[in-house]
């Protein structure tokens, strides 16, 4: 299903592809290289996009995820103390005086090679903020973004690039609704506000080897004429005109929804190994696949992702976003273990996330399609860097992100990083008590999504429709894409 503004570059794809098969068999060009070239070539002459954002849920610690290694790694050490990581534990990455956790390991070498770069101190925010006009802010103010320090009101907040904590919209979503683009935001995570419009939620699918569809209307089980006959009887009743638009929409998404499940449904249930895989997926995933099934949450979201990338034709569309998430990033207590700063909580998610991408961006790569997707990071808020009394930290506002993609321009950092002094010019705090180290975002939401959906081709009008309070950022954005 493609829309028509996108259905000509299809066909001039499919076109593409059957001729440059026949040339490539004639001329031999049999090369696992050539042919990845001549993929890249055939993504960047069609213009094909996509954006993979990853919902860190529950509040993702970024002070550990990157940390600093010049002298700024004092302050961190000072407040952190026994949950610091060690400054010789951190994986330095070549350009920048920042390391990662040692959790990240997998994305040691994509960081190196320019592959990843960190995007300091995002949060939600209406207007940009001095820690003197913060506080002279009442609590009802429409500058003051809603319920700061709530994970399920920040969530919304990060997922809507809202301060409204009651907006039913997704920017994710209004992007795509504003492109025209041929389909929602495709969801791996659940139904998250990220990928809603006003005119329709993201289209949720199932993991790996899921059944994608009506039970017994899949098409393989249609060779049955009553199964048949009745799949015939359903598209004739959703075609029908209705008498209210209510009806008339039911009708329509009905009717969408079993045509993209005919599409996709043995695309999504392939599991690595299966007939009719791609080879170079399951090779880049093999590191988390055993018995054929891919071991861990975020791991299987993005591998079905890779897959539809990979075949992004008979999904349709040129430009896709898709959403994935990651939860239990709550770490109240146990984010360290008690004596090894290296283990616990926090490390164990961080090793899931970094082999997840390590893997994802792999596969990408070897399809020839890494310079047409890039993948970000959004989490409820920043924690604090006053760790707390059971070996965790709480609830905070700005953090830190991870964009990662042939696109990101590495070997910088991008946004501004925090004073790390406790009751300092970015900590809201004042009193004694207060003086935990929750930074006021210096780059805001709007700020980060303009950048990402300007890379994915919206123009400055279209930013300001998609991003109402961008307006309200005259300062530089952070461009780490080019």
């Amino acid at each position: 299903m493609t829309s028509s503004s996108s259905s000509s570059p299809s066909l001039a794809r499919r076109r593409w592809l059957q001729q440059s098969a026949g040339l490539a068999g004639a001329l031999g060009l049999g090369s696992s290289a050539q042919l990845l070239a001549m993929r890249e070539a055939l993504a960047q002459a069609t213009g094909y996009k996509a954006l993979v954002c990853i919902g860190l849920y529950g509040g993702n610690d970024g002070a550990n995820t990157i940390v600093p290694t010049d002298t700024r790694y004092t302050a961190y050490g000072s407040v952190r103390g026994a949950m610091a990581i060690p400054r010789a534990s951190l994986l330095p990455v070549t350009g920048i005086p920042f390391g990662l956790h040692p959790a990240l390991s997998a994305l040691s070498p994509l960081a190196n090679a320019g592959r990843v770069a960190p995007v300091f101190n995002v949060g939600p925010l209406v207007t940009p903020l001095t820690k003197t006009q913060f506080r002279g802010l009442s609590s009802g103010s429409d500058a003051m973004p809603d319920n700061l320090f709530s994970h399920s009101d920040q969530q919304v907040l990060w997922e809507s690039s809202s301060g409204d904590a009651n907006e039913r919209t997704g920017w994710g979503g209004r992007a795509l609704a504003t492109l025209g683009a041929a389909l929602p935001v495709i969801s791996l995570g659940g139904n998250a506000r990220f990928g809603s419009s006003t005119q329709q939620p993201p289209l949720v699918l199932p993991g790996p080897g899921g059944t994608f569809g009506a039970e017994g209307l899949q098409p393989a089980d249609l060779t049955w004429a009553p199964r048949a006959a009745r799949k015939a009887a359903l598209d004739v009743l959703y075609s029908q005109p209705q008498d209210t638009t209510l009806a008339g929409v039911y009708a329509s998404m009905q009717a969408s929804a079993f045509s993209m499940s005919q599409r996709l449904a043995a695309l999504v249930k392939l599991q690595p190994g299966a007939v009719g895989g791609s080879t170079v997926i399951d090779s880049a995933f093999a590191p988390i696949t055993a018995n054929g099934r891919i071991t861990t949450t975020l791991g299987q979201q993005l591998y079905q992702i890779a897959k539809l990338i990979a075949n992004n034709v008979t999904v349709g569309g040129n430009r896709h976003i898709f959403f994935a998430q990651l939860g239990g990033f709550d770490t109240h207590a146990n984010q360290v273990q008690e004596g090894d700063v290296l283990k616990g909580q926090h490390a164990a998610l961080l090793k899931h996330l970094g082999d997840a991408m390590a893997c994802f961006q792999n596969a990408l790569t070897g399809l020839g399609l890494g310079n047409s997707v890039t993948t970000f990071t959004q989490s409820d808020f920043g924690r604090t860097l006053k760790p707390n009394n059971s070996w965790g930290t709480d609830h905070a506002w700005g953090g830190h992100h991870l964009v990662m993609g042939g696109a990101v321009r590495g070997g910088a950092t991008y946004g501004t990083f925090p004073d790390l002094t406790l009751g300092g010019p970015d900590d809201i705090g004042v009193e004694t008590w207060e003086r935990q180290g929750r930074w006021i975002p210096t780059t805001s939401v709007d700020q980060y999504a303009a950048c990402l959906l300007g890379w994915l081709g919206l123009s400055e009008p279209q930013l300001g429709t998609v991003l109402p309070n961008l307006k309200n950022f005259t300062g530089p954005r952070p461009a780490f894409l080019s």
